[in-house]
């Protein structure tokens, strides 16, 4: 079900594995071949506005809701109804998300440069957010806190959640959705899925008497399907994004020590996310390879998404990759830099302090991504296909703007004023002197 790669004997170091190296095993995906059949609904949106999206709401999920906007009693009716386990489960997920969340604001600080000159680092949360909750072949009320949380720890006034229309919840998104956004206190909740959802958060979306349905937003998150991630894409400028994200992935670094029932259990419970989720082991064990693939062949003809798991688990993007040892590994970790990365070794902690390219990691044997996904009080919504190089996680700073508010007096001015003066001179910017050189004439 897995195939082997044996890359022992090759070079493999951070400094000759590159993040695209045919060695890394990928997803075939390229948001570009959507683009032709996304940029007609952004566009049919943007004119036609709420009749466009109920239009595109029963030609892609075959339900016309009844209205855009969820009432405010249909959101308080499905969190009186969420099972009480359920419900205790989302209240755990959120405390811990908003404990872990809370502690990532970042302070204000003022700083001095010179006598009667200050500089203000401040941190001013955005107006406006839209939250996409994707509802294709799974429910994800955990998005909603992951998306919802650090929004309102960041201070985020208005927050809006679009998720697609059920047919099985007369029109509406899943009442689990619901009633955990109700628990948060969100009640602008939009029955809107795909590139059409994307489009009205960014554009808005106005009635055909002509009155604002849905007042655009700045921001845009949240996770998926390939034509949300082409319309995230598009709209980009008029936007903020905080990512295009991929199908999921999780990448497996453990050797010898490792138990192989559970790294097959974690590889499978990535796969059953999507039939192009990746999962990836690398070890410097054969043996522990060996035993991996074992008990993921048995576990997967058991699982209760089968097929899907199994076309995740056959496709070119999941692999075991078998290297000359930990180094090795460790080096390929850094170059694939995965969504999520586990961690299971003799030493676990002096090995987490050599990965410096992932999207988050989880150490340890009792420290499974689906851990992260619900209640660790981490954030699951994480950089894919090697974007973790450049990006993170969704986080509280996602939501916020850095501003700098610059205050000198004529003491602090006439300081810096004739290195200003030389500065825009060097620069043919002699009106950059001039405006300095006026406060003293």
């Amino acid at each position: 079900m897995l195939t082997l790669k044996d890359l022992r004997g090759t070079a493999v170091s951070s400094l000759t594995l590159s993040p695209d190296s045919e060695l890394l095993p990928r997803a075939g995906t390229d948001i570009t071949g959507t683009t032709d059949a996304v940029a007609p609904i952004l566009q049919e949106v943007r004119t036609r506005g709420t009749a466009a999206m109920m239009d595109f709401a029963e030609r892609f999920d075959g339900v016309r809701p009844s209205a855009l906007r969820v009432p405010a009693e249909v959101l308080a009716e499905a969190a009186a109804a969420l099972d009480p386990q359920i419900r205790e489960a989302l209240e755990t997920a959120i405390a811990r998300t908003r404990e872990v969340h809370s502690a990532q604001l970042p302070a204000a600080s003022v700083i001095t440069p010179g006598p009667d000159a200050r500089v203000t680092n401040r941190w001013v949360p955005m107006a406006r957010v839209g939250l996409y909750v994707p509802g294709g072949q799974a429910v994800y009320p955990s998005s909603v806190v992951m998306n919802v949380v650090p929004a309102q720890v960041a201070g985020v006034e208005s927050l809006v959640i679009a998720s697609p229309p059920q047919k099985d919840s007369g029109g509406w998104p899943h009442p689990t959705i619901l009633a955990a956004a109700h628990l948060l206190g969100v009640d602008e909740v939009y029955a809107a899925g795909g590139a059409q959802a994307i489009a009205m958060l960014a554009y808005g979306a106005r009635s055909e008497a002509g009155e604002l349905d849905c007042p655009p937003v700045s921001f845009i998150t949240g996770p998926g399907n390939i034509f949300v991630a082409t319309a995230k894409r598009a709209v980009q400028g008029a936007v903020g994004i905080d990512s295009e994200a991929g199908p999921t992935e999780i990448m497996v670094l453990a050797d010898e020590t490792a138990p192989a029932h559970l790294i097959a259990a974690d590889l499978i419970s990535q796969a059953e996310h999507d039939e192009l989720a990746a999962a990836v082991l690398v070890t410097p064990s054969e043996s522990l390879a060996q035993r991996v693939i074992e008990h993921v062949e048995t576990r997967a003809a058991v699982t209760k998404h089968a097929e899907r798991v199994r076309s995740s688990l056959t496709g070119s993007q999941s692999a075991v990759l078998v290297v000359d040892d930990l180094d090795a590994a460790i080096a390929v970790a850094n170059a694939y830099g995965a969504e999520h990365l586990e961690i299971m070794t003799g030493d676990d902690a002096r090995v987490a302090e050599r990965i410096t390219e992932a999207g988050a990691i989880f150490v340890g044997p009792y420290t499974p991504v689906s851990l992260g996904d619900y209640c660790a009080g981490s954030n699951h919504i994480l950089p894919t296909g090697g974007a973790a190089r450049y990006s993170s996680g969704l986080n509280v700073t996602a939501f916020m703007r850095s501003q700098q508010v610059v205050h000198y007096g004529r003491e602090g001015l006439g300081m810096v004023s004739a290195h200003v003066r030389r500065l825009a001179d060097e620069e043919g910017l002699p009106a950059h002197g001039d405006a300095v050189d006026a406060r003293f004439g």
